[in-house]
């Protein structure tokens, strides 16, 4: 735990100007970002007495090692800053909203020639118009199927499409008349683009419109007797009434807004919001976070409104945003807003009427939210938390484990060997950290010697890393920089007793940010018993780490092995902190055995079949069924190959001269499907000793 004190800047030193600062630990990881008016006067507040401070707060500053900031024009330059190093480095003390599940979209591919109605999750995608997000994906699919009644718009796949374009003939869609059918020519690539607008502009709020022309249209019919044509109308009309009553209007001035409320607590906060277009709610979604700081409402509706837009289109922010509370100062998210859409952006507290009430239902669901929350996360944080008290507790270490990385090794009898590292971080996985080593000194069983080496690697890198961090070269503090958001600012960091900025030089990747390897684990789990236990205690003592701890997990017993102890800890079946080390041991087990296999795929299925043009998985997978092997295929006269269905003259002439001009097969394997093969070609009855040895 650091003193503030040690790295607080020296008076003078802070610029009374706007920017955005961020704090960062020993090993240089940035675990703070935040914007200020002043920078002096907000940094201050950091270096008060410790007992006065947040304690989310007092826990940042004491885990932090340094404090750096970049000076920017505007207040809207600051926040466009921090949003992009919060997303950049995704500090562990930040406000983070995390969903509370993932929302589905009706989307509508206006970029495609033959535009597509269906279900998106995930990024959003350029020529795509999107209507949501919607709380559950059946209720786009019930609104859909109303709707295509009246708006025949295609729903199929790509595949489907090609193939009811192949054969001349619609899907049951079309047949049944919820599908324009494009796929057959019924109507053109325009007419159906201009079926696919309508079908958005109704989505869009555009209803009264165009219901009232379909009922004019039942009118006429009826009036010159086409009964048939009105009836049909009526039934359209229907089914549109009923999709709108599945979203009542609730603004009936077909406002376009959205609506954030927030309920918090001192230690939580849930944020829900209610899209309303065209005066009614089309989509709901709901975040949670970890209040780290001592945050006001105003500062979470400012986080919110980030992350709610900061990677949207301009499209998707509304005319008007209504929330609990206004960020301070208002202004800069205001005109940040303002610059996300192109046109003005209200944003403001409704006062009276129904945009009031819409606001109380809107927070009564986050109250909601956040009850369920804490339900359910309650005891998740208590049995992590204990599950790592355990763990420390029973291998004696002097603090938990809050970083522990596992190992194991995996091959087929000594073939491909592998390893895998995973990461967990505060009891849950981390698979942005997770690697990857191919073992490079030797091949064979030799799990000790393989865990030695990948160990040894490992923090090899970690050591060259820390060597490559203390390389620093003195730069003056006033040397001006562009940022990456254009703007020119000055860039100053404060170390320990004003030592040089921890991360300068600090090895990095491409994109800027620090390599992974440069974070060491408190504790390291091996798979596996006494001896992989020694081979990676051996390893960190040739590099002359100590204060990394390390053990193992046997398979057999589920037993706890700690290097030069003769016997085993045996923690309880019941216990979390077991349960937790077979977590970390399965998921290493996991991610090494499909790296494995996945190596093994690709050095099997080479073939000599593969180069031969014309010739896809479905005729090279007959050919092989029907002669068993390349050994007898190769053996075969063209017209025995023309024998085989879908396989014609030519292509078995393409056939044969290719496997005349490719080498035979190495001996016992099939090299098109990895079969080990006896001499006859015939695959053995005891194939399964290969899952038995795949480990």
């Amino acid at each position: 735990m650091a003193d503030p004190s040690s790295y607080r800047p020296k008076p003078g030193q802070i610029p009374d100007s706007p920017g955005v600062y961020k704090f960062r630990d020993e090993h240089g990881r940035v675990i703070y970002v935040g914007k200020a008016k002043s920078l002096r006067q907000r940094l201050a507040n950091y270096f008060q007495d410790l007992a006065g401070l947040h304690p989310r707060t007092r826990t940042m500053v004491t885990t932090a090692a340094s404090v750096e900031w970049t000076v920017v024009t505007t207040e809207v330059e600051a926040l466009q800053l921090e949003y992009t190093w919060i997303k950049e480095f995704d500090p562990r003390f930040n406000v983070k909203y995390r969903d509370d599940k993932s929302y589905p979209y009706l989307a509508v591919t206006l970029n495609e020639e033959f535009p597509r109605v269906q279900v998106m999750r995930g990024a959003k995608k350029k020529g795509v118009r999107y209507f949501g997000p919607y709380g559950h994906a059946w209720a786009i699919r019930e609104t859909v199927d109303l709707l295509l009644r009246v708006f025949p718009v295609r729903t199929c796949s790509a595949g489907v499409f090609k193939r009811s374009a192949q054969i001349g003939r619609p899907c049951l869609l079309g047949y049944i008349g919820k599908c324009a059918a494009p796929c057959v020519g019924r109507i053109s690539a325009e007419e159906h683009h201009e079926l696919a607008e309508e079908f958005c502009d109704f989505m869009a709020g555009r209803t009264g419109a165009y219901i009232r022309r379909l009922e004019r249209g039942m009118q006429e019919a009826a009036e010159e007797m086409e009964y048939e044509r009105a009836a049909r109308l009526r039934d359209d009309i229907g089914a549109l009434k009923r999709a709108m009553e599945k979203s009542a209007v609730v603004l009936a001035d077909a406002t376009d807004a959205d609506l954030i409320a927030v309920a918090e607590d001192e230690l939580e906060a849930a944020v829900q919001i209610f899209h309303v277009r065209g005066g009614r709610v089309r989509g709901q979604r709901g975040w949670v976070t970890d209040k780290v700081e001592a945050v006001t409402t105003g500062d979470l509706v400012e986080h919110a409104l980030q992350q709610l837009y900061g990677e949207e289109r301009g499209d998707a922010v509304p005319k008007e945003v209504l929330v609990p509370a206004l960020p301070e100062p208002v202004d800069p998210v205001a005109q940040w807003l303002t610059g996300r859409r192109g046109s003005q952006v209200s944003l403001r507290i409704p006062q009276r009427g129904d945009k009031k009430d819409l606001m109380a239902t809107v927070a009564r669901n986050a109250q909601q939210a956040l009850g369920l929350h804490k339900t359910k996360r309650a005891s998740d944080l208590t049995t992590r938390s204990r599950a790592l008290e355990e763990i420390a507790e029973a291998l004696g270490l002097d603090s938990v484990p809050l970083r522990i990385e596992c190992f194991d090794i995996s091959h087929l009898q000594g073939d491909d060997v592998v390893a895998s590292m995973v990461v967990f971080e505060d009891g849950l996985a981390r698979k942005s950290e997770y690697r990857r080593f191919q073992i490079k000194t030797f091949q064979g069983q030799d799990d000790v010697r393989s865990m030695h080496e990948v160990i040894g690697r490992r923090f090899k890198r970690y050591l060259q890393e820390k060597q490559k961090a203390g390389e620093w070269t003195e730069e003056p503090a006033d040397d001006a920089r562009v940022d990456d958001n254009g703007a020119t600012a000055s860039t100053v960091a404060a170390g320990p007793d004003d030592e040089p900025d921890p991360m300068a030089g600090r090895p990095t990747d491409e994109d800027g940010r620090p390599k992974r390897f440069a974070y060491p684990p408190q504790l390291v789990v091996v798979d596996g018993g006494a001896p992989q236990v020694a081979a990676a205690r051996r390893a960190l003592d040739e590099l002359g780490i100590d204060d990394v701890a390390v053990c193992g997990l046997a398979k057999r017993l589920e037993e706890v092995w700690l290097p030069e102890d003769d016997d085993p800890v045996v923690l309880p079946r019941s216990s979390e902190g077991l349960y937790l080390l077979q977590r970390v041991r399965d998921e290493a087990h996991r991610f090494a055995l499909a790296y494995q296999r996945s190596k093994r795929t690709k050095r099997l299925k080479s073939s000599p079949l593969d180069t031969v043009a014309g010739l896809g998985d479905t005729r090279r997978q007959a050919l092989l069924k029907h002669f068993g092997s390349l050994k007898k295929l190769r053996a075969a006269t063209i017209d025995e190959i023309c024998e085989v269905p879908g396989v014609g003259r030519k292509t078995a002439e393409t056939v044969a001269a290719a496997l005349a001009g490719a080498a035979p097969p190495a001996p016992g394997v099939n090299t098109a499907t990895g079969e080990i093969i006896e001499d006859d070609g015939a695959p053995p009855a005891a194939l399964s000793a290969e899952r038995g040895q795949d480990r």
